[in-house]
């Protein structure tokens, strides 16, 4: 990839999960390197690992606003949850859910990690709502198998969200004709990776099970980002030729085509002990609202017609 690129100040707040605001302070404190562009600050993609680098080395937060909270927080550092409404996930439906969530009297955080990680932080106690999109290819099916797996012995819910469809982001035209996921081991073909645990990077593993291809037969496969963003981005620049993530992103970034591959169904996972808390109650009749559906009807890339569906008593 192009380690140098200039990135502008919303992009690395998107990237970091906070506001522009948030980045300015950064920038007064020293904490993030930048540059200016006349009177407009860039940075580089180095500036910003730098900056994750450190904040994981010294074990502290990359969690600066209020209502915020980031990988580095679950997995580096031990936070009280007794005493907060922690919900895990990357999608924007959770920033939405969290500030209705406020909005009633709840001060819900946000954790932005992945699915694997969700999972472990809701086992550990660390949040009360973790989010998943696993995919367990000897059973076909979405995030059962992992809840019973990684939460054993403690009862749980499983509730929907939304359905949404994970692809293929390529270059407009697909010029290197990506179609299938024996494509990414062709020997012209450059990926990009999620990092472990992702639900999209599951899904690519699960497949490449399937299919007898090894890591190390792809270019690009340990080459491993944070954020869908970021993978989607890599394909627009013709940094890397493919990456996996849902459609949703690819109608946000120009200059790439989405392939889709396989529906997923995106769904939060809670303790049962946890179902008659009044922040649980909220949470429920908010997601089961007209008004919440309505949120997502000019979106794109969302299918809620079963949203607050309890799918499953483990």
């Amino acid at each position: 990839m192009e380690r140098n690129k200039a990135l502008s100040t919303q992009q690395v707040a998107e990237i970091l999960h906070v506001s522009k605001s948030t980045i300015y302070d950064l920038i007064r404190k020293g904490e993030i390197k930048s540059y200016k562009v006349g009177r407009k600050v860039r940075f580089t993609q180095d500036d910003v690992d730098d900056y994750i680098s450190k904040s994981k080395t010294r074990h502290s937060s990359v969690n600066i606003e209020q209502n915020n909270l980031h990988r580095s927080d679950l997995l580096f550092s031990n936070p009280d949850a007794s005493n907060s409404f922690i919900i895990c996930g990357q999608d924007v439906i959770l920033d939405i859910l969290s500030n209705y969530l406020r909005l009633n009297g709840v001060p819900a955080l946000r954790a932005y990690i992945g699915s694997y990680d969700s999972l472990i932080s809701l086992y550990q106690d660390k949040v009360q709502v973790a989010s998943a999109h696993l995919w367990d290819s000897d059973m076909n099916q979405y995030n059962i198998p992992y809840v019973r797996r990684m939460l054993p012995g403690i009862p749980t819910v499983i509730i929907h969200l939304a359905c949404r469809m994970q692809g293929f982001y390529v270059a407009k035209g697909n010029p290197k004709n990506i179609n299938t996921w024996s494509d990414l081991a062709r020997g012209d073909v450059v990926m990009i990776n999620r990092e472990k645990g992702a639900g999209s990077r599951v899904l690519l593993d699960e497949n490449l099970r399937l299919l007898g291809i090894r890591a190390s037969q792809i270019n690009g496969y340990f080459n491993e980002t944070f954020a869908h963003l970021r993978v989607a981005s890599a394909v627009s620049s013709g940094d890397v030729d493919v990456a996996i993530g849902n459609e949703k992103i690819a109608r946000q970034v120009e200059n790439i085509e989405f392939i889709p591959i396989q529906k997923e169904r995106y769904e939060l996972v809670i303790k049962k002990e946890a179902m008659n808390t009044p922040e649980i109650d909220i949470m429920l009749k908010i997601i089961r609202s007209a008004e919440f559906k309505k949120e997502f009807g000019n979106i794109g890339g969302y299918d809620t017609s079963e949203m607050g569906k309890i799918i499953a008593e483990i």
